[in-house]
């Protein structure tokens, strides 16, 4: 995958946005005002940073070599997922896919609902 396949795929999920990175080095996207991933564009590696359930960040770890804390946030919330080494495309937007799931299950019931049944 390249950076602007990564961007239109999280694009594509139901109520993804863009939103202006907090540095000049990343692409941030959001769904319902909560970020959900960045893709840090400076890094010599392409890779995507990703919301995840705590347990399941630990699992993906140990899964996957390709999978480590992401540092600059809250190592136990968010993965990094580098990508051209073991997982594969279809891997990669599962857990771009679970990421946004992950944000809107933190969200109030109603919001949840009204997400989930558009």
């Amino acid at each position: 995958m390249h950076i602007e396949e990564l961007r239109e795929y999280c694009l594509s999920l139901k109520g993804a946005s863009e939103c202006f990175p907090f540095d000049d080095v990343s692409l941030v996207f959001k769904v319902l005002n909560k970020m959900f991933a960045l893709i840090p564009i400076d890094n010599p590696e392409l890779c995507i940073n990703l919301k995840c359930d705590p347990e399941k960040a630990i699992e993906l770890r140990e899964q996957y070599a390709c999978v480590e804390p992401a540092y600059h946030f809250n190592k136990k919330y968010w993965n990094r997922i580098y990508l051209n080494r073991q997982m594969s495309d279809e891997d990669v937007k599962f857990q771009i896919w679970h990421s946004i799931d992950e944000v809107v299950k933190k969200l109030p019931k109603q919001v949840q609902r009204e997400y989930y049944s558009h």
